[in-house]
């Protein structure tokens, strides 16, 4: 009798209480045809995938990435800019600008990411960095400050040229960053554009040479690119369920399956996760956090965060001007993500995060304080100065 209820015993403990739970399975390995590619997670800038993405490689047009966002943070989108002879004709795509012609700069914009027009490039980079030598020094010091370790621009178009080069993950970094300036994702995802034609009665019509916008639910950008020595590369992104991703490929013959296959693997196996929320009240403190901050996660990386807070000195600069410390979080042992801590009846909470998407993104990022600072002033001058918001 004592053998059977011990049996039993047994039985039952195996059905409510299992020796060996399962262990939640990593994503799967993903394929491509890319010489190179990167996937990124734009919110938090996490790489999801990469596959020989610190291989410097000729980018072709992916490059007018770069000077789009060096354009619209440097310029006046409503400055009308001339059309020299270094830009009439330029070889390779074209939006046919004519000699001496004038447009403003958000129009430039257009013709600049949808039809690829590097007449447009070098008008842009003329205007904005007095030179294409000035703008390509401009586009250099943005690499640097968002961390592309292994990149160099020579010119605004992406024409080949010596010492002109990227890799997949710089490209993957820079689009991320991008995407979180709203005139800049505004532009991107556009498939037609009307803009005045001063030279005839009829208007330019730009129809978007990136096909991802008519193939891919969701899809929302971004550019298209093609020289003989780079071959085909793409840079995708799309959005679903409030996250956005991003794919880069660099000579890829199969790119627009690839980055299919490759946008769906990221929101399947990376979806985000909530790690704070803004104005959530940290536990045994009287400070909540200033902006949410969201991650992808594998579903074996769930439950694995950690958090650490590091609170300011009461009787610091830092401390009087609001900011009562940080949250940082961690995966694994590295840092990820850092939030600002403010007190918990702070005016703050009241702003950040919620009306300025791309300044609650500096604020988390893990850019240098410096850098950080810059920023931020960089946005209030444009403003204050220029009168030209963000969302213009």
């Amino acid at each position: 009798m004592r053998r059977v209820w011990g049996l039993l015993l047994a039985v039952v403990l195996a059905i409510v209480w299992p020796a060996d739970l399962p262990a939640q399975a990593a994503p799967p390995g993903i394929r491509t045809g890319a010489e190179a590619a990167a996937l990124i997670d734009v919110t938090s800038g996490r790489l999801l995938v990469t596959v020989r993405g610190d291989k410097p490689m000729r980018i072709a047009s992916l490059t007018k990435i770069m000077t789009a966002i060096v354009a619209i943070e440097h310029g006046k989108l409503s400055d009308m800019a001339k059309v020299s002879k270094n830009a009439f004709g330029k070889e390779g795509s074209s939006i046919y600008l004519k000699l001496n012609e004038e447009m403003n700069l958000k129009d430039l914009l257009y013709g600049l990411m949808l039809r690829s027009g590097n007449d447009a490039a070098v008008t842009i980079a003329e205007h904005v960095g007095g030179s294409v030598e000035g703008f390509a020094y401009l586009m250099n010091e943005k690499a640097r400050m968002i961390g592309m370790t292994n990149s160099s621009f020579k010119n605004p178009s992406g024409l080949d040229e010596e010492g002109h080069f990227s890799t997949a993950n710089d490209m993957a970094k820079l689009t991320a960053y991008a995407l979180r300036n709203p005139v800049f994702q505004e532009i991107v995802r556009t498939k037609v554009k009307k803009v005045p034609n001063p030279n005839e009665s009829w208007n330019y019509t730009w129809l978007n040479k990136n096909k991802m916008l008519t193939l891919y639910e969701g899809a929302d950008g971004v550019k298209t690119g093609y020289t003989k020595l780079a071959k085909r590369c793409l840079v995708s992104s799309a959005t679903r369920g409030g996250q956005q991703v991003a794919v880069v490929t660099l000579n890829d013959p199969n790119d627009w399956l690839d980055h299919s296959r490759l946008l769906d693997y990221g929101f399947q196996y990376y979806p985000l996760q909530t790690l704070v929320r803004r104005g959530e009240v940290i536990d045994g403190t009287a400070f909540a956090a200033e902006v949410d901050l969201r991650y992808p996660a594998s579903e074996d990386e769930v439950g694995k965060f950690t958090k650490e807070r590091v609170l300011n000195d009461p009787a610091s600069t830092e401390f009087r001007l609001g900011t009562a410390g940080r949250l940082d979080f961690k995966l694994g042992g590295k840092l990820i993500g850092t939030v600002p801590l403010v007190p918990a009846d702070s005016p703050r909470l009241s702003v950040a995060g919620s009306r300025n998407p791309a300044l609650a993104s500096a604020l988390t990022s893990n850019w240098s304080l410096s850098d950080k600072w810059l920023y931020i002033l960089r946005a209030f001058t444009r403003v204050m100065f220029t009168g030209q918001a963000e969302a213009e």
